[in-house]
C-alpha cells in the first residue's frame, strides 16, 4: 500500500456500516442477496485491516496510524475531532472483530438460511461489527463512547431478534436496561475527564493523569470500571448475559467471542494510564475479575441449557482477562492475549453449539442429547478442540494463555492466585459435564430428533476455529505478544512467584488441578448417571448455582422494587402536590373571581347605591378618629 493505509482506515468501519445502511433501506428488494453483500462487506472490512496491520507491523519508525476525519464538536473551548487511530492494541481487535466476525458471517447464511428475516439479520450484524470497529478505533473517550451506545443498540436489535418471542424481547430489554448502569459510568467519567483536563482524547487524559490527585484518579478508574462491567458482563452487572442466549446462535458467538463482552477489557486497558495513577481502582479491577471468574465457573457447572453453560463459561474467562488488567503491566499483554484466543474457541464452541441444536430441532437441553459424536463427526471434533483449549490442556491455546494470567496472579497476590487456580479446575469440571452430556454419553434423545451433521457452509467456520484454538498459542512465541504490544502498554515487569514456585513448577500444578476436574466430571457424568429430567434434590450451592446466585432476585429487590416505588411516590408528588398546588391556586383564583364578578351588575342604581355605602363608612371612619 506503500503508506497509503492511513488514509483507508475510515473503510474498516464504513464498508459494514454502509452494507448495515442499505440492507436496511433496501428492504425487501435485497431479500435475495443481502446475506452475501452482509458477508462480502465483513471479509472487505477484514481486507483492510490485515493491510493495515501489515504496514504497522512493517513501519518500525510509526508506533501507529492516525487519520482525522473532521471536527466533530466545536463549541468555544470545547473541540473534539473525529479522529481513527490504529496502533498496536485496535490493530489486534480489528483482526479478531472482522476475522471471527466474518466466519460467524459464514456460518450464518446456513443457519439462517430458512429465516425469512435474514436480510434484517445480516444487516444487524454489520451493525454491530461496525460499532464495535468504531469503539475499538476512536482515539478520543467520547468517539469511544459513539461506538460504545452503537453495540448497546445493536445488541438490543440481536438479542430480541425473534421479538416474537415474549422471553426474547424481555431478554433484550434486561440487557439494554442494565448496560445502561454501566453506561453512566462511562458517561460519568468523560464529563470528569472534561472536567479536569479539558479534553477526552486518549493523548490529552495521559498526559495530564499525572498531576491530578489520587482521588480524582481513583474515581476515573471507578467509573471506567463501572462501564466495563456492564459491557463485560462482570459482577454486579452480569445478569444481562445468560439472558442474551435468547438471540440466534451466531449473535451469541458474536457478542461473546468477538464483540461485545471484549469491550470493557479493551476500556481498561487501554485506559492503562488511569489506573497505574490509583492503586485503590487497580484493585476494584482485581477484585471484579476474581470474583466474576468464580462467579461465572460455578454458573456453568448447573446449567442444562448448552447455550447458557457457555455464556456462564464466557463471564467467567472475561473474568480472568479483567483479572490480568488489573494487576498491571506485568500482565495487560497477557489479558489481550487471553482475550485472542477466547476469542477462537469460544466463537468455535458456541458455533459449535448452534450445530447441535441446528440438528436436535433448536432443542438446547443437555440432558437430552447424548452419543452425538457418532452422527456428527465433524461438529464433535471441533467442539473438542475448543474444549481442550479452553480447559488449557498441554499445547492448545487456552493453556498458553490462562497459565500467564494465573502465572501472574500468583506472583500478585497468594489469594488471588489460589483463586485463579480454583477457577480453572471448575472450568475443566463444567466443560468435561457439557462434552460428556452432549456428545459422549448415551443418547437421550426425542422421538422426532434426527441428528445430522450441519452442512459445508456452517462446518467451514467450524475447521478454521477449530485450527485457531489448537495454534493460537503461537502469539507467545518468542514472546511475541508481548513486544508487539509494549509500545502501546509498556514493557511487563517480571515478578517472583511465592513459596518457591518455578514457572514450570506451577504449569504441572495447573495441570494437576485441571485434571482433578476432568476426572471429578467423569465420575459425576457416567453414562448411566445422567437423568433426562434434572434432579430436584440438588444442594442449595446447585440450587443458587441454577438461579444465576439469585442475581435477579437481588436486582429486583435491591433495585427494581424500589424504583419502581419511587416512581409511584414521584407521580404521586407531581399528581397531588404540584398539580395539586397549581390547580389549587387556579380554583382559588377562579372562585374568588367568580363571587367578585356578581358585584359587577351594570346597573347605575346598584353603583350609587355602592358609592354612598362607601361615603357613609368613609364618614363614620372620620367621626371615630375624631371623637377618638
Amino acid at each position: 500500500m506503500e503508506n497509503n493505509a492511513v488514509d483507508w482506515l475510515y473503510l474498516i468501519i464504513a464498508i459494514p456500516a454502509a452494507s448495515a445502511a442499505l440492507l436496511l433501506i433496501g428492504g425487501k428488494a435485497t431479500d435475495a442477496w443481502g446475506h452475501l453483500l452482509g458477508t462480502a462487506a465483513s471479509l472487505a472490512s477484514f481486507a483492510v485491516g490485515v493491510l493495515a496491520f501489515v504496514e504497522l507491523r512493517d513501519s518500525a519508525d510509526t508506533p501507529s496510524l492516525h487519520q482525522e476525519l473532521f471536527s466533530w464538536i466545536q463549541v468555544g473551548g470545547f473541540d473534539v475531532s473525529f479522529g481513527l487511530l490504529f496502533d498496536r492494541l485496535s490493530g489486534l481487535f480489528v483482526l479478531l472483530i472482522t476475522g471471527v466476525g466474518s466466519l460467524i458471517h459464514i456460518y450464518s447464511i446456513g443457519y439462517m438460511a430458512h429465516d425469512e428475516r435474514r436480510r434484517r439479520f445480516f444487516a444487524q450484524l454489520n451493525l454491530f461489527i461496525a460499532a464495535m470497529l468504531m469503539l475499538v478505533l476512536a482515539d478520543d473517550y467520547l468517539t469511544v463512547f459513539l461506538g460504545w451506545e452503537g453495540v448497546g443498540l445493536a445488541s438490543y436489535l440481536l438479542i430480541g431478534f425473534f421479538q416474537q418471542r415474549t422471553s426474547a424481547a424481555v431478554a433484550a430489554k434486561k440487557a439494554f436496561v442494565v448496560n445502561r448502569v454501566g453506561d453512566m459510568g462511562m458517561a460519568l467519567s468523560i464529563m470528569l475527564m472534561f472536567a479536569t483536563f479539558g479534553t477526552s482524547s486518549f493523548a490529552g487524559v495521559e498526559s495530564g493523569m499525572e498531576e491530578v490527585s489520587a482521588g480524582t484518579a481513583t474515581a476515573l478508574g471507578l467509573l471506567l470500571l463501572l462501564g466495563a462491567c456492564g459491557k463485560s458482563a462482570q459482577v454486579p452487572l452480569q445478569s444481562w448475559l445468560l439472558d442474551a442466549m435468547e438471540g440466534p446462535t451466531p449473535v451469541s458467538a458474536l457478542i461473546h467471542a468477538a464483540t461485545m463482552v471484549t469491550a470493557g477489557v479493551y476500556l481498561v486497558v487501554r485506559s492503562d494510564f488511569v489506573y497505574e495513577q490509583s492503586q485503590v481502582a487497580q484493585a476494584a479491577v482485581v477484585i471484579v475479575g476474581l470474583v466474576t471468574l468464580l462467579w461465572g465457573a460455578i454458573i456453568g457447572c448447573a446449567k442444562d441449557d448448552i447455550k447458557k453453560g457457555l455464556a456462564g463459561s464466557t463471564m467467567s474467562q472475561i473474568g480472568y482477562m479483567m483479572l490480568a488488567a488489573g494487576i498491571g503491566p506485568a500482565a495487560y499483554s497477557f489479558a489481550i492475549f487471553h482475550l485472542l484466543t477466547h476469542g477462537f474457541f469460544k466463537a468455535n464452541m458456541f458455533l459449535g453449539a448452534g450445530s447441535v441444536m441446528h440438528a436436535m430441532n433448536d432443542e438446547v437441553d443437555m440432558r437430552r442429547y447424548g452419543a452425538l459424536r457418532a452422527v456428527m463427526p465433524i461438529t464433535f471434533v471441533t467442539f473438542a478442540c475448543g474444549y481442550l483449549a479452553i480447559i488449557g490442556f498441554p499445547g492448545f491455546s487456552g493453556f498458553w494463555s490462562k497459565d500467564k494470567i494465573i502465572e501472574a496472579a500468583f506472583a500478585e497476590n497468594l489469594v488471588v492466585g489460589l483463586g485463579a487456580l480454583l477457577g480453572a479446575s471448575i472450568t475443566a469440571f463444567y466443560m468435561t459435564r457439557m462434552m460428556i452430556m452432549t456428545f459422549i454419553s448415551d443418547k437421550r434423545w426425542a422421538k422426532e430428533a434426527h441428528p445430522h451433521e450441519s452442512s459445508l457452509v456452517m462446518t467451514l467456520p467450524l475447521m478454521v476455529l477449530a485450527v485457531a484454538s489448537v495454534f493460537g498459542g503461537v502469539l507467545l512465541l518468542n514472546d511475541w505478544i508481548g513486544t508487539w504490544l509494549e509500545p502501546v502498554v509498556g514493557e511487563g515487569e517480571h515478578h517472583e512467584l511465592p513459596l518457591g514456585l518455578t514457572e514450570l513448577g506451577l504449569t504441572i500444578v495447573v495441570a494437576v488441578v485441571v485434571l482433578i476436574g476432568v476426572g471429578v466430571a467423569v465420575r459425576l457424568y457416567r453414562r448411566d448417571k445422567i437423568p433426562a429430567v434434572a434432579p430436584g434434590d440438588v444442594s442449595s450451592l446447585t440450587t443458587a448455582a441454577r438461579r444465576d446466585f439469585y442475581g435477579d432476585a437481588f436486582n429486583e429487590v435491591a433495585l427494581m422494587r424500589p424504583g419502581q416505588s419511587l416512581t409511584r411516590g414521584l407521580v404521586t408528588f407531581d399528581d397531588r402536590g404540584v398539580d395539586g398546588a397549581v390547580n389549587g391556586l387556579a380554583a382559588v383564583v377562579g372562585g374568588s373571581s367568580g363571587r367578585i364578578r356578581r358585584w359587577q351588575t351594570g346597573f347605575v342604581r346598584s353603583y350609587a347605591l355602592s358609592m354612598l355605602g362607601g361615603s357613609a363608612l368613609v364618614v363614620l371612619a372620620l367621626l371615630a378618629v375624631k371623637l377618638a
